[in-house]
Order: C-alpha cells, then structure tokens, then sequence
C-alpha cells in the first residue's frame, strides 16, 4: 500500500503545480480550499492537500481532463490517486 500511496502523492503534486501555472485557476483553488499561498506551501506535502487539489480537479471536468492530458496520464489515475490519498 506505501507504493500506491507514494505514487498517489507524486501524481497529486504534479497536478497542484499545473493548477498552479494558472493565475485564475490557483486563485479558485485557494478560494474554494480556504487556504492562502504561505499554507499552501507549508502544507503543500500533506495527504489532505493533495486530496483536496485533486477533489478541486475533479469538481470541473476541463480542468481534470486537462491536467491529465499535461501530465500524460488519464482522468480516472487522478480519482483514484485522491481516493488513495482520502484513505491514508
């Protein structure tokens, strides 16, 4: 499970750095999550976080499919890393 996991959290990192390379889409995310850009560096590691990046992903479907298509992976990898990182 420590794999998954492990792989969860890289996979969940690059998507925070995408959403991040979007002025609009980074303000929305640290809207929607409450947190301010000193926490979210701070907290940028944590399993919650990472949950709640790709959760904010997933709630606008372009977005999802768009940062999948960056990352070279499919949406659905990116629901089952948040699943995994909602578990741990």
């Amino acid at each position: 499970m420590a794999g998954a996991e492990t792989n969860a959290e890289a996979l969940a990192l690059q998507a925070l750095v995408w959403t991040l390379g979007e002025e609009a889409r980074a303000r929305r995310l640290l809207d929607l999550t409450g947190l301010d850009p000193a926490e979210l560096r701070r907290r940028a590691g944590e399993a919650v976080v990472l949950a709640a990046t790709l959760s904010f992903l997933e709630s606008h479907e372009p977005d999802l499919v768009a940062c999948a298509a960056a990352l070279d992976i499919s949406p659905e990898q990116l629901v089952a890393a948040r699943a995994t990182l909602e578990r741990s």
